[in-house]
């Protein structure tokens, strides 16, 4: 039971984060909390990884491109794109939006791994995609096909396909190096991509309203939650770990609508549901 709370208290986590995600707007610039919060989770880590990566430097250079492409994913774009999207975006919508990351990892991982997809995994696809389009529309397909998806959506979906070949190139590399030297080479990388944004944004002053969310951001969101996540894969094993990612929308409506008074609508769940509902067959043996 203790082993179960690890990943569980992630995904709590995870889902705050998305919460703050909407409290940054107006509070900070996103390019600024976007830099900020891997620059606090590179700090955090480095008096214990730092000497580590140090001592295996040799072995890291010939991987250091692919970790930069993975910094680039899994880091810089995914989470500013997040940071962007929630001027427009429900913290409800966000997380709901960020469920289909199982569902576009297995997409990514038959062109990229040559996986074969079953035929009950292509049925759940076409009932997570039919969920995300009626979440996307607010329940009025046709006006999807007339006006298109909002920038703000669209943004989030980005933000989902690209942590999902974030997954799927973490698997195909396979590098050869201790997970968490590994995971603080990919964050020194996402921080110095983040500069030039954060050197162009308007404002990047740190106040007692911003201070908060930015330390929530790099201690918790960005330091303790994939730690918490990688003892869970420890543990319980990536099949019953990877599951309780399903539990990140739940936790984040609870808190949008506790925190932020935001209204859960009925095509939240409906296209929340149908898009679980799918991810449940895709994930069947």
């Amino acid at each position: 039971m203790t082993n179960l709370l690890f990943p569980v208290f992630a995904t709590l986590i995870w889902a705050a984060s998305t919460v703050v995600n909407r409290l940054s707007v107006g509070v900070i610039d996103p390019a600024a909390i976007s830099f900020y919060r891997w620059l606090v989770a590179l700090l955090v880590l480095s008096p214990v990884l730092l000497p580590k990566v140090w001592r295996l430097r040799h072995s890291i250079v010939p991987f250091l491109p692919k970790l930069g492409v993975l910094g680039l994913l899994g880091m810089a774009l995914y989470q500013s794109l997040a940071y962007f999207a929630a001027y427009t975006v429900s913290a409800t919508s966000m997380g709901l939006i960020l469920a289909t990351l199982p569902l576009l990892t297995m997409l990514l991982a038959f062109a990229i791994l040559h996986t074969r997809p079953t035929p009950l995994m292509l049925v759940g696809a076409g009932v997570s995609f039919l969920g995300l389009a009626w979440l996307l529309s607010a329940g009025n397909l046709p006006a999807l096909w007339q006006q298109g998806v909002g920038r703000g959506e669209l943004m989030m979906l980005l933000a989902s396909l690209s942590y999902a070949l974030y997954c799927v190139l973490v698997k195909r590399w396979r590098i050869p190096l201790p997970t968490w030297e590994s995971l603080y080479i990919q964050i020194a990388c996402g921080t110095l991509l983040l500069v030039p944004a954060f050197v162009l944004a308007p404002s990047v002053a740190l106040t007692p309203a911003n201070i908060p969310l930015v330390l929530f951001a790099g201690l918790f969101a960005s330091a303790l939650a994939p730690g918490l996540w990688m003892r869970g894969l420890d543990t319980l094993g990536a099949e019953k770990t990877a599951m309780l990612m399903n539990l990140v929308p739940l936790f984040t409506a609870v808190l949008a609508i506790t925190l932020l008074g935001e209204t859960l609508h009925l095509y939240h769940a409906v296209g929340g549901g149908l898009i679980l509902l799918g991810i449940a067959l895709t994930q069947r043996k």
